[in-house]
């Protein structure tokens, strides 16, 4: 179901969302979170596909904030706030509130946002293109518990990675770090199969990737090494190569769902390690909303005092 509002207000957005729930016959309850999305129209639809596929594991109200370019300069100052109000099946498990604004309200979106966030429930805000340079800072950031960025949707990533080491705060994480989610697990398995020092790291990827630089600098920080970077045709992340007295440990994946496994004086096994979709790696990140240490690690290249000592 779909209620579209035009020059509206936060209170009719609210009313609308009561009536859609009412006419399909479905509680509010149930939803564990708000997740806010801050896009432009362009990339609006996909982020929206892939917030309601996390939602069937993460029930949730979606409020993507789209902020509409001025044409004239009496756009400039005229406000407008119009919405659509989506509820039923066909929004995932939660409840969808696009609201476009117009003019000046597009300097005080939060103050559009916040009557709209679930009571008691933690709120994620989601850049999936052009986040603020301090995501904790910014005024929708400010209202989170989790704050996610995509250095992948920005043309110079690895300028965004050194901009995300300076303004880090507590609950960012980018999707660059999500995205290693499968290779940080196999890497530490074949570890604990080892069992042997590690002297030499080496990270092969194609050019300016910021998973591949983030999984360097944590393997420096967590093995004590120096990791090379290796350029390859990609696509994005192709192998690591840990070397040992013993031989090398390798996690090679040049293409496809499959990787294979080298270990010293083992046969090699065959590694599922596909590219996971957008909505997965939301889903995972909406798992836990504490901070996200090994995230810190690996921006900064450096273990903490606090960061526990494992892989």
């Amino acid at each position: 179901m779909k209620i579209d509002l035009t020059d509206t207000t936060a209170s009719k957005i609210n009313k609308a969302l009561v009536q859609g729930r009412r006419a399909i016959g479905t509680p509010a309850v149930g939803m564990v979170l708000t997740m806010v999305i801050v896009t432009d129209e362009e990339n609006a639809y996909d982020s929206i596909r892939a917030a309601e596929d996390a939602s069937h594991e993460h029930p949730s109200r979606t409020l993507v904030v789209i902020k509409r370019h001025a044409r004239t300069p009496r756009d400039r100052t005229a406000s407008r706030l119009d919405a659509e109000v989506r509820v039923g099946a066909d929004v995932g498990t939660g409840e969808t509130v696009v609201l476009r604004m117009y003019g000046e309200v597009t300097d005080h979106a939060d103050s559009v946002v916040l009557p709209l966030l679930l009571p008691d429930a933690p709120v994620v805000v989601w850049w999936p293109v052009d986040a603020p340079e301090n995501p904790a800072k910014d005024p929708l950031g400010a209202l989170a518990q989790r704050r996610i960025t995509d250095m992948y949707a920005v043309e110079r990533p690895l300028d965004a990675l050194e901009v995300r080491v300076r303004s880090y705060a507590p609950g960012d994480t980018d999707l660059a770090w999500t995205r290693l989610t499968p290779w940080r697990s196999m890497l530490a398995a074949a570890l604990d199969q080892a069992r042997v020092p590690i002297t030499s790291a080496a990270v092969e990827s194609e050019a300016e990737n910021p998973s591949a630089e983030l999984l360097a600098r944590w393997l420096e920080a967590r093995l004590d090494v120096t990791a090379e970077r290796i350029v390859t045709a990609g696509p994005v992340v192709t192998a690591v190569r840990l070397g040992t007295a013993n031989g090398e440990i390798v996690i090679d994946r040049p293409e496809g769902p499959l990787a294979t496994l080298h270990l010293p004086d083992q046969p090699s096994r065959t590694l599922a390690l596909k590219v996971r979709t957008t909505s997965e790696l939301i889903a995972e990140e909406l798992r836990r909303l504490d901070a996200d240490e090994m995230y810190a690690v690996a921006l900064r290249g450096e273990a903490t005092k606090e960061t526990p000592a494992h892989v």
